[in-house]
């Protein structure tokens, strides 16, 4: 009892030497002690969130992440191999096969760049961030700590020998020599272990704050291998790029609804877009004199699998030479479905402004200028088109589509602006103004176009 007594004393000796405790560090230093602790912080949290970027396993090499469990892999090297097996099954005589393999090993490349990236930044920025906050500042820290210890043990035994002399200076104190040299002595081994720790606490916090350029440059290296990293997955993705459009550029089957005619064109190396070429050329040979053509709605189903089969370049004549209302339909969908009318959207208000005039010479003269403006691609195709209009014409007794009722059933269809707000408008006034641009030109296609036949389609080919 007599002991722990004593232990408290002691505490409460230290306790009220606590307020009067000597400060041991310079104005400096404590400002340094401060700044260590809002270190601290930021480098911890920077720390947790720069780990949970790491999509790789930590702590391991870079080959030992490469050849990891599939359960542990990086989502692009299970990306790159989902391809690469997806590629197998499909064969390299498909597009898709062709893709699935340039695409796989490329996916597989951007993963070894990623393994060897978070490699470096785990190396170079994540350990010595971890070091910083996790090891350094706390050592020095703890050290404070230990100093705080030190001079409250210093000072305790400073006012025990204050107290020892003070009692030694009166006359009824027996033999106080011994006491006090020995409380003397424990004061002086005190402040002797007090500055050690201090001295080495002092060089501890000068050398942290002589590094912070070190530390910055931790922030420097992750942007620096940052912009590595990327440099090298774009000089990755642009060299693989070429070879994927050469694939798709050889490719021979290419879609040709809903795309503009001079990419079609030049996809496919034609002078007339294939669906226009084969449809005319199907009808010259089977719908010529059929009733009410391309007034006449086809079979749905029909029309929907001519037109994937134009898509794909292949053809069925047989199948179709009995339905000649589909094929009609085929060709009147794909000119609508043109991105732009075949008689352009630039020229649109000359063709109107061509169809008001009411002296039917000075509209042919008007159409005829321009007729002459169309682009290249678009003025032949569109001479192709008025070439076989006139043939038809020549049917209008069997077939009932003199040039004035195709001009209102295929008007729309190559020609219409894109301010319209719906097709009312079309069935009124511009109706007619686009029948008094097709009609005359179909009944004048020799003036307009003169010399040349229609350029029979081979249907064998694709």
């Amino acid at each position: 009892m007599k002991k722990q007594f004593n232990r408290m004393r002691q505490l409460a000796n230290q306790t009220v030497g606590r307020a009067e405790k000597t400060e041991v560090l310079s104005e400096d230093l404590l400002q340094v002690e401060k700044r260590l602790d809002l270190v601290k912080q930021v480098t911890h949290s920077t720390h947790k969130k720069l780990t949970a970027c790491l999509q790789g396993q930590q702590g391991t090499d870079t080959e030992k992440r490469s050849v990891k469990s599939p359960s542990k892999k990086l989502p692009l090297t299970i990306l790159a191999q989902c391809m690469l097996e997806g590629a197998a099954v499909l064969g390299d005589d498909s597009l898709l096969g062709k893709m699935l393999t340039l695409c796989g090993e490329t996916e597989e490349k951007l993963a070894q760049e990623l393994i060897q990236f978070e490699f470096q930044i785990e190396r170079d920025v994540v350990e010595p961030l971890y070091v910083l906050a996790e090891v350094d500042i706390p050592n020095i820290q703890k050290q404070r700590k230990h100093l705080a210890k030190l001079v409250l043990d210093m000072d305790s035994a400073r006012t025990r020998y204050q107290q020892s002399s003070k009692s030694s200076s009166h006359p009824s104190t027996l033999q106080p020599g011994t006491k006090s040299e020995s409380l003397r002595e424990e004061m002086e081994e005190a402040a002797n272990r007090m500055e050690i720790c201090r001295d080495q606490l002092s060089a501890d916090m000068y050398n942290f704050v002589a590094k912070e350029i070190d530390y910055a440059n931790y922030f420097q290296t992750l942007i620096e291998t940052q912009a590595e990293y990327h440099r090298k997955s774009l000089e990755i993705l642009h060299s693989i790029l070429p070879q994927i459009k050469a694939h798709q550029e050889a490719w021979v089957e290419k879609p040709s609804f809903g795309k503009s005619l001079e990419e079609h064109l030049n996809i496919s190396g034609r002078e007339i877009a294939f669906p226009i070429e084969a449809c005319v050329t199907m009808l010259l040979e089977c719908g010529m004199q059929e009733e009410g053509l391309f007034r006449v709605a086809p079979s749905a189903s029909k029309l929907k699998k001519l037109k994937a089969s134009l898509d794909c370049g292949v053809l069925d004549v047989q199948e179709y030479s009995s339905d000649p209302h589909a094929i009609a339909g085929a060709l009147k969908s794909y000119l609508r479905e043109l991105p732009e009318p075949l008689m352009t959207t630039d020229l649109y208000d000359e063709w109107i402004q061509a169809s008001n005039i009411q002296d039917m010479d000075k509209r042919l003269q008007a159409l005829m200028a321009v007729c002459e403006k169309l682009p290249t691609d678009n003025l032949n195709n569109f001479r192709y088109l008025v070439k076989f209009l006139a043939k038809l014409s020549e049917y209008q007794d069997s077939n009932k589509m003199t040039p004035g009722n195709m001009a209102i059933v295929l008007g729309p269809n190559l020609l219409w602006t894109h301010t319209e707000p719906n097709m009312t408008e079309m069935m009124t006034t511009v109706s007619l103004q686009i029948v008094g641009i097709i009609e005359p030109i179909i009944q004048h296609a020799d003036w307009f176009f003169p010399g040349g036949g229609i350029t029979y389609y081979r249907l064998n080919s694709t």
